[in-house]
């Protein structure tokens, strides 16, 4: 049995899915964060990297988004099929 641990957002490669597990960032950017819809149990896709992979285009919650690199790395996920 292989258990899905939770990572950083930011090493989710395009076409990955994952669902959020705590975002770890803390006040302003906590708040933000959350209010774009990154609550635990969200689930998201990643669609694609900027060329040097910074920023990350994301859709979750219907909607397409983009996150620095330091943004997603801020917020743990667990890989979905």
């Amino acid at each position: 049995m292989t258990q899905n641990l939770p990572i950083p957002l930011s090493l989710l490669q395009p076409g990955d899915q994952g669902e959020v597990v705590e975002v770890q960032a803390q006040g302003e950017v906590r708040q933000r964060l959350l209010e774009m819809g990154f609550i635990r149990g969200a689930r998201l896709r990643v669609e694609k990297l900027a060329p040097l992979g910074d920023p990350m285009e994301l859709v979750i919650k219907g909607y397409h988004l983009s996150l620095r690199r330091d943004e997603s790395s801020c917020i743990l996920v667990s890989r979905v099929a």
